[in-house]
């Protein structure tokens, strides 16, 4: 039984075998190779088929990439060619969906707006840095990703990041934290957890996640593993 193709209301559901692309790299300090092989247990004990890359070449194979079901990029900064860019863009514009986490899918890339215009948003600050304790406040608890998680607090990078209008956000945190010089501004709320369409594909982003041990705590955990089915589901 497949899920509905609305962002909220349909529940997660037990799915065929699905295939997966992990494609990690980029900055040392985003710890690449750990979360992606996170992301390979979660997804391979969701039931999906998983290949995992360190190369951007990864995604420059179109034809290859329509046959996945999710892409996860967590690749932070660095340069992508509009040969390796292109066919992602069209993949998920067909139907594939694209899911990730904190600056390895939304502070890739800084040279290609089309990769942020993909994703729904791009990191800009991380006031305090890492070590900052923070709460997140959920604002959808009857989306499929969220239902049933509460608000909670995390310690680790609280990112500031210029987003898309257009996204669904699933989860914020209130800024300010830390000291800088956004507090002129007063109280805003960032939003955290999110999701979008870009064409026919899901697409689902989460701001935490500065290490592995990040991820590995719960609900984030269970945040990231929602989001890739979410994603996944055409």
């Amino acid at each position: 039984m497949a899920g509905s193709q609305g962002d909220s209301g349909d529940d997660i559901l037990t799915h065929m075998l699905r295939k997966a692309l992990i494609v990690w790299g980029g900055w040392e300090g985003h710890e690449p190779r750990k979360v992606a092989e996170l992301m390979r247990r979660v997804l391979s004990d969701d039931g999906f088929e998983v290949e995992v890359s360190d190369s951007l070449d990864a995604f420059g194979d179109e034809r290859k990439l329509m046959g996945f079901d999710l892409i996860v990029p967590h690749w932070t900064m660095g340069k992508i060619e509009p040969t390796q860019l292109n066919p992602v863009l069209r993949a998920v514009q067909s139907g594939v969906g694209l899911a990730g986490c904190h600056g390895g899918m939304c502070d890739a890339f800084r040279n290609a707006p089309d990769w942020h215009f993909l994703t729904g948003g791009q990191w800009v600050a991380h006031p305090g840095n890492d070590g900052v304790r923070y709460p997140v406040r959920i604002t959808d608890p009857d989306h499929p990703v969220t239902r049933g998680i509460g608000d909670f607090e995390v310690t680790s990078e609280q990112y500031y990041l210029h987003v898309d209008p257009a996204v669904k956000v699933l989860a914020v945190t209130r800024f300010p934290v830390a000291d800088g010089p956004h507090v002129a501004n007063g109280p805003v709320d960032m939003p955290v957890v999110w999701t979008k369409r870009y064409g026919h594909g899901r697409v689902y982003y989460n701001a935490l996640g500065h290490r592995a041990e990040v991820l590995e705590r719960e609900p984030v955990l269970t945040l990231l593993r929602r989001g890739f089915i979410w994603a996944a589901d055409r």
